[in-house]
């Protein structure tokens, strides 16, 4: 069980490109043309029920130097999510989203009720649990239930907590500066790309420019059989100054609504 801060983003980054290699893949690809990876931030998916909140999942990292820094709704996609910081910006930033359950039918919220039930009493509270896993028995069927309505809650309910994605910033990138020479690139190497709302969400104008894969699938091991479904991606952000000089460290809802689209099946 990680204990500490570096332990936990350790364990998280290893659990991602264990279910993520198309990551490791690019990250060994830009390491190999000399690059040094800083990531930007690192996303975790939640519902908003008072036990696996965004708040409960922020409490180890607000042990550890974070604070918060921000909020952003999401009302097409019926979420919410808040941003932290570390003292030490070399650190990436915690983005956490929850699924607003009072918005979702009776039968999507008795589902994720009985979830959260089978999590075993203060498993919540352990400081590793963001990178935990699944701690609930899903089956197919009800998989299969929860992507008609929700895409995120589908996600979370196959693969519990554990990063959805992480992020590559672009700015200390010595090759790949521009993010749309970055995309041509990856998608010369093979790489699909999210193109909701175009291959590059933001502009300079809003002081953030992203862009991401499209989640790889994998097969995964449900209570009733095995699905092979979309699993996380990888992201690529590149902040620009404000006046004050320093570059923006918030996030643009409206990019991030098509973001979220990285793990939809649809693409």
């Amino acid at each position: 069980m990680a204990k500490t801060l570096p332990a936990l983003l350790d364990k998280m980054w290893a659990d991602y490109v264990a279910i993520n290699p198309l990551a490791k893949k690019v990250y060994d690809l830009l390491t190999t043309e000399g690059e040094k990876i800083q990531n930007d931030h690192i996303a975790l998916r939640t519902f908003n029920h008072p036990r696996v909140c965004v708040d409960v999942l922020a409490k180890p990292f607000l042990e550890s130097g974070y604070s918060y820094k921000g909020d952003y709704h999401f009302p097409e996609k019926k979420l919410y999510a808040k941003h932290y910081e570390h003292t030490d910006d070399t650190l990436p930033k915690i983005f956490i989203s929850e699924l607003k359950l009072e918005e979702f039918s009776p039968a999507l919220r008795a589902q994720v009720e009985s979830y959260i039930s089978q999590i075993p009493a203060g498993r919540e509270n352990d400081f590793d649990f963001s990178s935990q896993g699944r701690p609930w028995k899903v089956t197919t069927t009800q998989y299969q239930a929860l992507l008609k309505e929700s895409d995120y809650a589908a996600w979370l309910a196959a693969f519990g907590y554990r990063p959805n994605h992480f992020t590559v910033l672009i700015n200390v990138l010595k090759n790949f500066s521009d993010i749309l020479f970055l995309n041509e690139w990856l998608k010369k190497k093979g790489f699909h790309l999210n193109a909701s709302g175009g291959e590059v969400k933001g502009t300079p104008e809003v002081f953030l420019e992203q862009s991401s894969t499209l989640a790889n699938n994998i097969e995964v091991t449900f209570d009733d059989g095995k699905l092979t479904i979309p699993a996380c991606y990888y992201e690529f952000a590149k902040r620009y100054p404000l006046k004050t000089g320093k570059l923006y460290q918030g996030f643009v809802a409206t990019s991030a609504d098509k973001i979220f689209e990285s793990t939809n099946r649809g693409q």
